[in-house]
C-alpha cells in the first residue's frame, strides 16, 4: 500500500452471523463514522436494534475500537490478506435498565433459590 492511502474494504458481522457490507472506506474514516454507517444500514427485521452509536461496539482482531480513532489506526495487520476484506464484529450493548425496573428485578431475584455446583 502506498502510504496507507488506498481505500480499506470492510464488512461488519452482526451478532447473528449476518453481514453489512462489504464497503470501501478512506483510511482516515473514524470509528464513530463507521458506527453511523452501521446504524443507518441496520436490518429492520432484527429483534435487537441499537438506538445510538453508543449502543454499538466494533471489534477488530480481538480489540474494541475507540470512537475517536481512525480506520488506519485501528487496523490489525497481522493475519490480514493484502487486498482482502476486513471483517469487524459488531456488538450491541444491552438497553440500560431504569432504576425503578432494577429495584423490581432485585426483589424478584430474592425469591429464587440459589444452587452452587462444587
Amino acid at each position: 500500500m502506498a502510504g496507507g492511502k488506498e481505500p480499506i474494504e470492510v464488512k461488519f458481522r452482526l451478532f447473528d452471523g449476518t453481514d453489512i457490507g462489504p464497503s470501501k472506506y478512506d483510511p482516515a474514516t473514524t470509528v464513530s463514522a463507521l458506527k453511523d454507517f452501521i446504524l443507518a444500514r441496520w436490518p429492520q427485521d432484527k429483534e435487537i436494534t441499537p438506538k445510538t452509536v453508543n449502543d454499538l461496539k466494533l471489534i477488530n482482531g480481538g480489540k474494541i475500537l475507540e470512537n475517536n480513532r481512525t480506520l488506519a489506526e485501528s487496523r490489525v495487520t497481522i493475519g490480514e490478506v493484502p487486498g482482502g476484506v476486513i471483517t469487524m464484529h459488531v456488538v450491541v450493548r444491552p438497553p440500560q435498565v431504569d432504576k425503578n425496573q432494577k429495584q423490581l428485578g432485585n426483589s424478584a431475584k430474592q425469591n429464587r433459590c440459589g444452587c452452587t455446583i462444587l
